[in-house]
């Protein structure tokens, strides 16, 4: 049996929220604000190993 590819998911602010998408399902999980650092462009989040991108017209700012 093998295991499916973590899912990758373009974000337009460095600084956000991932619950694991579950809305009250099994799936999801505990909240956790997660932040994007300059030099990679990307985070995981380290509940549900989704890695989130940077897209290229995220906020400058934040």
């Amino acid at each position: 049996m093998t295991t499916p590819d973590p899912e990758t998911k373009i974000v337009d602010k460095k600084k956000f929220a991932c619950d694991g998408g579950g809305h009250g399902s099994a799936s999801g999980h505990p909240r956790v604000w997660l932040t994007i650092p300059e030099d990679t462009g990307w985070v995981v989040c380290p509940y549900c190993d989704t890695r989130f991108v940077l897209g290229e017209n995220a906020e400058a700012a934040h």
